[in-house]
């Protein structure tokens, strides 16, 4: 019988993918990651839901005590980046270092199981010309979560298995009320699992970063207010500046080194290319040439198109076919061939 470890958040999502996977004969196995204290998916409330769901299917539960990684790989990585003025993408790094880089490797090694599932949507399909496992978007294009997950590597694709990569959202429900599991009606998560636990991502950054005032200021540098933490500012913002002007105003700049929040008008806002590091390669090995692709900025943005420049030292130079608006250090950039996701890495720098 093949055996498989499922990642058990306690939402629909992953609770229906165990028993998709249960229903076709796999050895299911669910295991939690405990990332943090406080409510939210992943925290108390959710490991207790995934018992019940293991309990419901009669597969093992296992708990693993995972909030030293968790503090170290996202919580400070987040703290580091928003006093640097960059606004980290946490989910991302949390999906290979936190959660499938140690599933797969508990799996492994403390089960003897080579396979791991998660509820995301997404698929993966193997290239045999190219020798790769390639990540592709899910059926569902409304809920497709392949923008996360472009930093896995090949190992950890080949050990991955998403059952509801071919399901659109309406059905996942269905099917949880049709094997009578308690998460069927149980509310999505709509924000940050920090977001949730605190309230809100500035609660969050309050705790760690000390306010430090500072000028907001136009592009020439002149001063037209003050602000309290460049932490509470990310690029493209245009609400909560606290600047009276006869036009709209946007974050167009984060500059530490001065404690400053540079704002302009929207145009000011664009820019036609940027800088990416910790490029990983998913679909296809780097290539050694400019590429045609099309790229998401952020994960609600539709995927625009672009040439991809290769650089030394895991970079590449993004040049857009049309300006773009609030492109920001920290969040990922994810170019794409269509529904076959080619590479991603973390936006460095615009240009």
């Amino acid at each position: 019988m093949n055996k498989v470890v499922v990642g058990l958040s306690g939402g629909v999502d992953s609770s229906v993918a165990a028993a998709i996977l249960h229903h076709q004969g796999y050895e299911v196995v669910g295991l939690t990651l405990w990332l943090m204290k406080g409510k939210g998916q992943c925290c108390s409330e959710g490991m207790v839901d995934a018992a019940k769901i293991c309990e419901h299917l009669g597969i093992p539960h296992h708990i693993v005590d995972s909030r030293d990684v968790f503090q170290a790989n996202i919580v400070d990585y987040l703290v580091a980046g928003y006093s640097d003025g960059i606004t980290p993408l946490p989910c991302s790094q949390c999906n290979k270092s936190v959660k499938f880089g140690p599933m797969v490797s508990y799996a492994r090694e403390k089960l003897g199981i080579d396979k791991i599932a998660t509820g995301h949507y997404a698929r993966i399909s193997y290239d045999a010309d190219r020798d790769r496992y390639q990540l592709l978007r899910a059926v569902d294009l409304t809920k497709d979560q392949s923008y996360f997950l472009y930093d896995l590597t090949q190992d950890l694709l080949a050990a991955s298995v998403f059952p509801l990569g071919e399901t659109h959202k309406t059905e996942t429900r269905q099917i949880a009320a049709q094997f009578g599991l308690n998460t069927a009606d149980k509310p999505e998560s709509m924000d940050l699992c920090l977001v949730e636990s605190n309230g809100s991502m500035r609660a969050f950054l309050d705790k760690y970063i000390a306010p430090q005032k500072g000028d907001i200021v136009d592009e020439s540098g002149k001063v037209l207010g003050q602000h309290d933490g460049i932490h509470h500012y990310t690029i493209g913002q245009r609400k909560g500046i606290g600047i009276a002007a006869p036009q709209a105003l946007y974050v167009i700049g984060l500059d530490a080194a001065n404690n400053r929040v540079v704002v302009g008008d929207r145009n000011s806002a664009d820019r036609t290319e940027c800088t990416v590091a910790r490029v990983n390669w998913v679909s296809l090995a780097e290539p050694s040439a400019p590429i045609r692709a099309q790229v998401q900025i952020r994960y609600r943005s539709s995927a625009v198109p672009v040439t991809v420049i290769p650089l030394e030292e895991s970079r590449v130079k993004l040049v857009f076919d049309e300006p773009q608006f609030s492109i920001t250090p920290g969040q990922a950039a994810v170019w794409y061939d269509g529904d076959i996701l080619l590479g991603g890495g973390i936006i460095e720098r615009q240009a």
